[in-house]
């Protein structure tokens, strides 16, 4: 169960959103151009105070710029602010959409592999920019069509990568495949045990299995592995 915040404001059939955006106007311009059914719990300028009230608000969606200030790079070289708090925000249960002025195909492909769900550009109105959060809250993939070649290009072609993420999910049962799900989404035990209508004990069980056999040592690395594998 999520944590009500002093951000939440519950919308029928909606979806919550943080807005990630170094300018306040454009920032201002987007809440008011969104539809009815997006609600905004949260908004930030910089790494770091996205990081913040993301793990706060735990939105469903974060409409995240890519290239942020208050970065440190950290141990991705060069690696932009938005992939920064892509990979800073791994335990929380959320899904990114990239929105950028920047087509470049280095951005769309750095924040994909980061984790985002979707890349769409600044260009797009507030009822596509809706739509598209409401399909990554769904968990779809978004792009703008442009840039949907550059995405083929870096993970749609690569079938050897899809048939080693496939054998390493067949090495785990429907159920424990359930639970890694979970728990690399940073839910606690107690939250998998409820949601999976299972004893906290059996979560245990399952999660050691599943460590075991994808040779994973803790939860922090096994939040990394599926990240990289874009299966949250």
């Amino acid at each position: 169960m999520r944590r009500v915040s002093r951000w939440e404001t519950v919308v029928a059939d909606g979806i919550r959103v943080v807005i990630v955006d170094d300018h306040s106007i454009f920032r201002s311009g987007l809440r008011t151009d969104l539809d009815e059914t997006v609600t905004v719990v949260g908004e930030a300028a910089d790494v770091p105070s996205a990081v913040a009230v993301i793990a706060e608000t735990r939105p469903d969606v974060v409409l995240l710029d890519v290239h942020l200030p208050g970065g440190s790079s950290g141990p991705v070289p060069g690696a932009t602010g938005g992939e920064e708090v892509i990979r800073a925000s791994t335990g929380v249960a959320t899904r990114f959409l990239a929105l950028s002025v920047s087509d470049a195909a280095e951005d769309v492909v750095r924040v994909i592999r980061a984790g985002a769900r979707g890349y769409i550009t600044k260009g797009s109105s507030g009822v596509e920019v809706s739509r598209a959060a409401h399909a990554v809250a769904e968990g779809d993939a978004v792009f703008s069509p442009r840039l949907a070649g550059f995405v083929l290009d870096a993970f749609g072609a690569v079938s050897g990568e899809i048939a080693a993420v496939d054998d390493e999910l067949d090495r785990l049962s429907a159920r424990e495949q359930e639970v890694m799900r979970l728990i690399a989404r940073g839910y606690a035990y107690k939250e998998v045990a409820a949601a999976l209508f299972i004893s906290i004990k059996t979560v245990e069980t399952h999660v050691s299995a599943v460590l075991r056999k994808l040779q994973l040592s803790s939860r922090h690395e096994l939040t990394a592995w599926a990240s990289e594998r874009r299966l949250l």
